[in-house]
């Protein structure tokens, strides 16, 4: 049973595996953050980014998504140019109207959640999503989703059937909610020029675009 209850993130244990793998960890980086990450940014944002895991050497070290790794100096450099962002520079940076969470709070094994953590840690998700939007939300919000496990994640947050992930398209899931879906900015992804910085901007372009529009 997922747990929903954002202020019991710190102390869960509610995935073996990762708890386990958590402890060996601060056996060898005892410097490390390694625990859960909560995410990063204002509740009253009106975007919403979701990444897949905390990564060894970047939020688990750091304590906050998308900081202290390549994948995370990719992405900031991509906001900051869309504005999202004060500077490329995670460690200073200022967030603009933008919230940073992962799907999964914890460092998985091999950088790779399975499905039933993803389960597990959705009520966390969930939360996050709720904060974002509600019915009676009068201009437009977006999740973006950075990867295809991200972009499941969505849907098992929502208990909702989606199109299959595909980089650069835009879901509407609710009035005035939508899904983008992107590559994870992934070292191996960008090594490989499956993610370019000019497709990741086209898709925060598409981003910003629509949340101007209302």
């Amino acid at each position: 049973m997922a747990l929903h209850n954002p202020s019991r993130l710190d102390s869960c244990r509610a995935c073996p595996r990762l708890a386990r793998h958590l402890r060996s960890v601060r056996e060898v980086h005892p410097d490390y953050h390694a625990r859960p990450v909560a995410a990063w940014g204002s509740q009253r944002a009106r975007l919403l980014l979701v990444g897949l895991a905390p990564g060894m050497h970047g939020a688990n070290r750091t304590g906050r998504p998308f900081t202290g790794d390549a994948s995370g100096e990719f992405l900031f450099s991509a906001l900051a140019r869309s504005g999202i962002a004060s500077t490329a520079d995670a460690n200073t940076a200022r967030l603009k109207n933008v919230r940073i969470t992962n799907a999964v709070k914890c460092l998985p094994p091999g950088n790779r959640p399975n499905a039933g953590e993803l389960r597990q840690c959705s009520g966390y998700l969930r939360r996050e999503m709720n904060d974002l939007w509600s019915p009676t939300a009068r201009r437009p919000r977006c999740i973006l989703a950075l990867g295809v496990l991200a972009h499941q994640a969505v849907g098992i947050a929502r208990e909702q059937r989606l199109p299959d992930f595909r980089h650069g398209q835009l879901i509407q899931l609710e009035h005035n909610l939508w899904l983008a879906d992107t590559y994870h900015p992934s070292r191996q992804n960008t090594n490989t020029r499956r993610l370019t910085a000019a497709m990741l901007d086209d898709v925060l372009t598409l981003v910003t675009g629509l949340l101007r529009s209302g």
